[in-house]
């Protein structure tokens, strides 16, 4: 049971976090840079970040249930904190990308409507292109404070496994110097 919860909190923060980073050093520059205009890239990473949303919030379901069900079998006070943690982190980022895909995104398609379609070809004092802007701005500072969060899970999960203790030493040192002072 333990191996199984721990591979879905490892599958499901891996590819929520692998793809928030992929989309925002790799999909979304390579768009703006190789589409004719910027308003076909707008078009296709706005379409691209509505589906992976989706693929962010059933990863981060999926990584809160598994992190219940390990919190819940864990004795070790230590253990349950750290779960705490991974909790509390996945559900904030779980927030962010459920306001990003249901308020600002369609926000952002409603002020794209009003100015004719293409956001681009509207006035920089256009009131559709303004609220436009900041909530594109505002996407991208919660996008990137999901991903903040999200290497913070793996940093988390990543010291999950590698036996340090408390004072630094790794669990399997302190059996060996106590069984070598026991002999």
């Amino acid at each position: 049971m333990r191996a199984i919860a721990r591979l879905l909190q490892l599958l499901a923060m891996v590819v929520w976090v692998g793809g928030l980073i992929f989309f925002a050093f790799v999909l979304a520059p390579t768009a703006f840079h190789t589409l004719p205009t910027v308003h076909e890239a707008g078009l296709i990473v706005g379409a691209t970040l509505r589906v992976f949303d989706l693929v962010g919030l059933v990863c981060g379901g999926l990584f809160l249930a598994a992190t219940a069900a390990l919190f819940v079998r864990a004795t070790e006070a230590r253990s349950r904190r750290r779960y705490e943690w991974e909790f509390l982190l996945c559900g904030l980022m779980l927030l962010g990308t459920a306001f990003i895909h249901w308020n600002i995104l369609p926000a952002m398609d409603r002020d794209r409507d009003r100015a004719g379609g293409d956001i681009n070809s509207a006035a920089q004092t256009d009131p559709a292109r303004v609220h436009f802007d900041r909530l594109h701005a505002r996407s991208e500072q919660i996008e990137g404070a999901v991903l903040l969060l999200g290497l913070g899970v793996v940093f988390l999960l990543a010291r999950e496994g590698d036996g340090t203790t408390r004072s630094g030493t790794r669990a399997s040192d302190t059996s060996s110097s106590l069984t070598a002072r026991s002999a």
